[in-house]
C-alpha cells in the first residue's frame, strides 16, 4: 500500500545542509563550511530524506553523488535558500545603518567616483557607501549590490542611464611637454613623433580595450605601423595615468576619467582635439530594480546623474 504524502514544511536547517552537500560532494566539506560536525550533518540529510521519502545521495565509500531526485530538488533548494538570504540581508540592512552598495571597475572608481564621494558625504553624513570594484559585470538581482556604474555598449541591452561618452586622447605631463619642447625630449607636433616616446598601454583582454588601444588610436591618425621608443603595460587605467603623471611617458587617457586633471593643467594633450577619438563605449548608471525604492539609493543615483551631468559640462569646456 502506498504511503500518504507528507504534507509538513521543510525545515530550512536540512535543506541548507543539503544544499551544502550536493555544491561541496562532500559531508566533511559541508560539515567544514556550516560550522557543524560531519554527524549532524549527516543527521540532518537523513532528516531530509525521511521527511521526503527518498534518497537524495549515492554515498560511496570515498565520494557522494547526488541521486536523480537528489539532482531534481537542488536547483529548487539553491533558489530558495538564495532569496531566503537575500531577504534576511535587506531585513537587516533596514534595521541597521544605511548602506548603498555600489558595484564599478577599479579605474572609474579610482579616478571618478572616489575623488567625489566626500561631497555625498557631506550631504548624507548618515548614509553609508560600500565601494566593490571588480571588472566584471555583477548580478544586480544577487541583494549584493544596489546599483553599478559601469562602461558598456548601448547594444548589450542593459537598463540603464547614460550618463556620459568616451572620449580618448593623448596625454603627458606638464614636465614631460616642456622637455619635449626644449630638446631634452624629441618634440611632439604630431603622431609620427611618438616612435621617439614610451607609450603606456592597457593590457586587457575585454572587447571595450580594442578602442582603448594605441594600435586603434595610431590606425585612425593614419600611423598603423608606428613603433614607439618603448612600450609600458598596466592592468588598470588608472596606472596609465599614474605612470603619465610622474612623466614616465605618454598614456592614451579616458577624457571622462582626467578632465580635471587637465583643467588643473597636471595633464596636458600634446595634439589638443586633433587627437581626440570617440568610442561606442560609454559610462552608464544601472540601477538594481530591487533597491530603487530604498531612499538612500535613490539619493545616491541622483547625486550621481548630478556628477554626470557636471562632467558632461566639463568635457564640453575642454
Amino acid at each position: 500500500m502506498n504511503q500518504p504524502l507528507r504534507q509538513r514544511p521543510l525545515s530550512i536547517g536540512p535543506l541548507r545542509a543539503f544544499e551544502a552537500v550536493a555544491r561541496h560532494l562532500s559531508f566533511r566539506a559541508a560539515a567544514e563550511e556550516l560550522s557543524l560536525t560531519q554527524s549532524a550533518v549527516s543527521r540532518q540529510i537523513q532528516a531530509l530524506e525521511e521527511e521526503i521519502g527518498c534518497t537524495l545521495f549515492l554515498r560511496g565509500t570515498r565520494r557522494v553523488e547526488l541521486s536523480n531526485e537528489g539532482a531534481v530538488l537542488l536547483p529548487t533548494a539553491v533558489a530558495v535558500l538564495a532569496r531566503l538570504d537575500q531577504t534576511v540581508r535587506q531585513i537587516r540592512r533596514a534595521r541597521g545603518r544605511r548602506v548603498v552598495n555600489v558595484t564599478t571597475f577599479a579605474s572609474f572608481a579610482s579616478l571618478w567616483l572616489i575623488p567625489r564621494l566626500c561631497d555625498f558625504q557631506k550631504l548624507h553624513p548618515d548614509i553609508d557607501i560600500r565601494v566593490s570594484a571588480q571588472d566584471g559585470l555583477a548580478d544586480l538581482d544577487d541583494g549584493e549590490h544596489d546599483l553599478a556604474l559601469r562602461y558598456v555598449t548601448s547594444a548589450e541591452g542593459l537598463t540603464g542611464e547614460l550618463m556620459f561618452e568616451e572620449t580618448v586622447s593623448p596625454v603627458v605631463s606638464p614636465w614631460y611637454a616642456e622637455s619635449s619642447g626644449n630638446g631634452r625630449l624629441p618634440p611632439l607636433r604630431r603622431p609620427a613623433d611618438l616612435a621617439a616616446h614610451a607609450l603606456t598601454e592597457e593590457d586587457d583582454a575585454r572587447p571595450s580595450a580594442e578602442f582603448l588601444s594605441w594600435r586603434h588610436w595610431l590606425t585612425r591618425q593614419r600611423e598603423p605601423d608606428l613603433q614607439p621608443l618603448r612600450w609600458m603595460y598596466f592592468n588598470f587605467t588608472y596606472q596609465q595615468i599614474q605612470a603619465a603623471l610622474a612623466g614616465q611617458g605618454v598614456a592614451l587617457a579616458r577624457l571622462p576619467l582626467v578632465h580635471e586633471h587637465l583643467q588643473r593643467a597636471e595633464l596636458v594633450e600634446p595634439f589638443g582635439a586633433a587627437g581626440r577619438l570617440t568610442s561606442p563605449y560609454a559610462y552608464w548608471l544601472l540601477p538594481s530594480p530591487g533597491a530603487t525604492s530604498r531612499p538612500e539609493v535613490q539619493a545616491f543615483a541622483d547625486w550621481v546623474r548630478e556628477q554626470a551631468a557636471l562632467t558632461r559640462q566639463q568635457l564640453a569646456a575642454v
